[in-house]
């Protein structure tokens, strides 16, 4: 009789057990995440991959006490406008916004939402924030701001006879106009002349790298999402002319651009999960400053400078992480 009771009593206590799991999983909210990214390419791929590995690091797991809605906007404005719609009808607790068009989309369909952002320049430029140290609506996130000029002095480093730039950038994208302006600072303050060739679409990559090919030394582009997606295009032209290409990211340079001096957009894209966690937890957009990316470093693709007969000095390789890994 003991057996039986002591029997019983365990199993009790193992459905209250359960009972009490079960509830307190009931009673957790679940927080809706919407994620709209601009298109797919590798640069933008890796931002939201880091997102939610970052989102799993602060605790935060899609299928358990998230649920995470992504959406590609086709680097097409009135289709980010429509999934932002859809994200506000779905009442998402935070809209999670990759590159600049998409922040803009999503900013025109709510201003209540939380918004926050990744991979844009100048949000102040384009129009989604007051000022970086206090942004004074629904948006926030972080800036992939880099610097034209250090990107030069690397190329310098390498290669210190180039006197003509080109320039390899979509118009439309606010962020791409921002880092040429700079370029152009700087190449009129040190004697460089700078050819533009710019694009509106994939399609007109092509064509846009023939026209550089044989008019420049170098060619330079910003963080182009359009240029980011035809990578393969650009890389071949320029490979075949001789032309040493840099660009502004780490994916570029593993997709075939030459180097960079950069930021990490693995390190990016959990740094922007960071701040979509304290949304979660009660933050203010508003009083969240952007966060700038400090970790900068030189990445080189070897495969490219071999098919450029570049011989790369020892004091850039010490401090360069290298592609192919």
């Amino acid at each position: 009789m003991k057996k039986v009771l002591a029997v019983l009593l365990v199993l009790a206590m193992s459905m209250m057990m359960f009972t009490g799991c079960g509830s307190k999983k009931e009673d957790e909210k679940v927080y809706k995440i919407g994620i709209i990214q601009l298109m797919e390419h590798p640069s933008l791929d890796t931002i939201r991959e880091s997102i939610i590995e970052g989102l799993e690091d602060e605790g935060y797991v899609d299928g358990d006490n998230i649920e995470i809605l992504y959406q590609n906007g086709q680097n097409d404005m009135t289709t980010m406008k429509n999934i932002a719609q859809t994200f506000v009808g779905e009442e998402c607790d935070v809209i999670v916004a990759i590159a600049t068009p998409a922040a803009q989309a999503a900013l025109s369909e709510t201003t209540d939402i939380p918004i926050v952002f990744a991979a844009i320049t100048d949000p102040v430029d384009a129009g989604l924030v007051d000022s970086l140290e206090t942004p004074g609506g629904n948006v926030t996130g972080t800036s992939d701001e880099v610097s034209a000029e250090m990107i030069m002095n690397l190329a310098k480093d390498i290669d210190p006879d180039f006197k003509t730039i080109g320039a390899l950038y979509n118009t439309g994208e606010d962020n791409s106009v921002s880092v040429i302006a700079g370029l152009k600072e700087y190449a009129e303050a040190n004697g460089f002349k700078v050819v533009e060739s710019t694009v509106t679409n994939t399609s007109e990559v092509q064509q846009a790298a023939q026209y550089l090919a044989d008019k420049v030394d170098i060619v330079f582009s910003p963080i182009d999402n359009t240029v980011a997606s035809s990578m393969a295009v650009a890389t071949e032209i320029f490979n075949g002319a001789g032309i040493p290409f840099y660009v502004s990211a780490d994916s570029m340079v593993k997709d075939g651009g030459l180097a960079t001096y950069g930021i990490d957009y693995t390190v990016l894209g959990k740094e922007t999960a960071s701040m979509i966690a304290d949304v979660l937890e009660g933050g203010d957009p508003a009083t969240m400053a952007v966060r700038k990316m400090s970790d900068m470093k030189v990445y080189l693709n070897t495969e490219t400078a071999k098919a450029l007969n570049l011989e790369i000095p020892a004091d850039v390789l010490e401090k360069a992480t290298t592609f192919p890994e």
